[in-house]
């Protein structure tokens, strides 16, 4: 236990006869006087000679505001005059927009060196996988009834993995010919898997023209630092659309779309019978939803993001939409591959 310092006295009697009595509201340690019965507490400062926090003025009425929420990437101040003014408004920090899960997927070297089966096989297995809605064990299952290829679940769980880093530079290679300039509406939304027992909660963001998505952006969190990454990722890879953009009525979208898109008109829809409605990326969840349905669920966040990553390449460049007149998402947006290297897959060699 701490004792009294020798040096210390009673301002009032100058008594050394002292103990100690709680603390103030500030937290500094009190003493009273034994003599006089004075309490005071020496660590005490008046509130006029405490650091004042530079909080900006309330842009309304120009009085003093007070911090109501603090984010990681912006605060938010409300006025100190609740009763006539109570104005609130945001300030973003001058802090980097944290990169969406999707740029974590790793662009390794890839080779077929001690590969046991054909190459034809193993696309076939990953086009069962991301395509047909099927599981690991289901694809096992239908190598074998099809082409006699007698392999494990893990074995095809380990090929999709090892093909990742060659799926995703061919999406790199074609990203630089997507052309969105002619783009009018970009949707967002969010839906939710389990990650070993744990909700996590997944980022889209689609284009109406061309149904390409855009970017994702994987999070335990469903916060307004997430919204933030996904809207500053697909600004930095495509640019902006030409009038609006469009999703549900969660407040992290509005303060986002404030800062990253100013200029463009950010619709809130707030039912399906809206004039402008989010069914488009709607539709791609429920595409997803029974995708991810077979899997119940992935082992680890790494596992999830990679596997994601690929089910959008399966996505965007291989599979052909009927409301595309058969093309693929990434074909519409400019990538100049043809049918027959897509059906044949060539564009991985």
């Amino acid at each position: 236990m701490k004792s009294i310092p020798l040096n210390l006295s009673c301002p009032r009697c100058f008594s050394k006869n002292l103990y100690k009595f709680g603390k103030d509201s500030h937290g500094n340690q009190k003493y009273q006087c034994k003599s006089c019965k004075r309490q005071w507490a020496p660590n005490y400062e008046p509130l006029d000679r405490l650091p004042q926090k530079n909080y900006p003025a309330c842009p309304k009425c120009g009085k003093a505001t007070f911090l109501h929420h603090d984010y990681q990437l912006y605060s938010n101040f409300r006025c100190n005059d609740r009763k006539n003014c109570n104005h609130s408004f945001s300030v973003v920090k001058l802090v980097e927009v944290p990169a969406t899960s999707s740029k974590d997927l790793k662009l390794e070297s890839f080779t077929m060196k001690r590969m046991r089966h054909p190459f034809h096989i193993v696309l076939a297995a990953l086009v069962q996988y991301f395509i047909a809605n099927s599981t690991f064990r289901k694809v096992a299952e239908t190598l074998y009834l099809t082409h006699q290829v007698k392999v494990s679940h893990v074995t095809i769980s380990k090929w999709c993995k090892r093909f990742a880093p060659a799926f995703l530079h061919v999406a790199n290679c074609y990203n630089n010919q997507i052309n969105l300039a002619d783009s009018d509406e970009w949707h967002f939304d969010e839906t939710y898997i389990k990650i070993k027992g744990k909700w996590y909660y997944l980022w889209l963001a689609i284009d109406s023209e061309t149904r390409m998505i855009l970017d994702f952006h994987l999070s335990p969190y469903r916060d307004a630092t997430s919204a933030f990454s996904l809207i500053h990722s697909c600004q930095v890879q495509y640019g902006t659309p030409q009038s609006m953009c469009v999703s549900d009525r969660y407040p992290a979208y509005r303060e986002a779309f404030k800062r990253l898109l100013p200029e463009k008109i950010h619709l809130r829809v707030e039912d399906f019978a809206d004039d402008i409605s989010n069914n488009v990326i709607e539709a791609f969840n429920g595409q997803f939803k029974a995708w991810y349905k077979a899997k119940r669920g992935f082992e680890s966040f790494e596992s999830a993001n990679t596997l994601i990553g690929l089910y959008i390449f399966f996505y965007n460049f291989i599979r052909p939409h009927l409301s595309l007149s058969n093309w693929t998402p990434a074909q519409v947006a400019g990538a100049k591959y043809s049918d027959k290297e897509r059906q044949a897959l060539l564009l991985i060699s």
